[in-house]
């Protein structure tokens, strides 16, 4: 019989509220695949780059989401997403053109929970990373996220974020780090 498994995330918590969420996705196997830090820069390799479009592509494909801070790591990601639940005016005049050409009834966009959206994630970058020439490409199976409460907190997770790539040599993360 197999031990329960540990849940991770806040059990009553809906993930489709107005928040910002602190993320971290890793790669299976922390394999580095995503390219390396160079004077402590991050340089990306062609998968690396399929990821950092990615993620912009979740802010551009859900109008209600919006990116903040964001990093590729050689083998994972961390990143500031925000979920907002009040439509933007240009979903308003969306919605009204389409009222006003008949359609019987314009719906706000249906919000994805913060796991759904990284599942898209997920599930596009491994994608277009098999197709690019890495076959065998594996996200870890779930993923890291924190809510962030406050302006302080959000500094601190942005200051971390911005500066990961110049850590990377202490980084938990890295191969090798004990």
């Amino acid at each position: 019989m197999k031990p329960a498994r540990k849940h991770n995330r806040l059990p009553q918590f809906d993930y489709r509220q107005e928040r910002l969420y602190y993320v971290t996705v890793c790669v299976k196997d922390m394999a580095c695949v995503f390219g390396e830090v160079r004077a402590e820069q991050m340089c990306l390799n062609a998968y690396g780059s399929v990821v950092e479009k990615q993620w912009q592509w979740l802010a551009e494909q859900y109008t209600y989401v919006v990116s903040h801070a964001f990093v590729v790591m050689p083998n994972h990601v961390h990143g500031i997403l925000e979920i907002k639940q009040v439509a933007e005016e240009a979903d308003l005049a969306t919605a009204a053109d389409t009222l006003s050409q008949g359609f019987p009834s314009a719906k706000a966009p249906k919000i994805k929970s913060l796991s759904e959206l990284i599942g898209a994630f997920k599930t596009t970058s491994s994608k277009l990373i098999k197709q690019a020439g890495l076959p065998d490409f594996a996200w870890h199976r779930s993923f890291y996220d924190h809510i962030i409460r406050d302006e302080r907190g959000y500094e601190k997770i942005k200051d971390y974020i911005d500066t990961n790539p110049a850590r990377w040599h202490e980084d938990r993360y890295r191969p090798g780090k004990e």
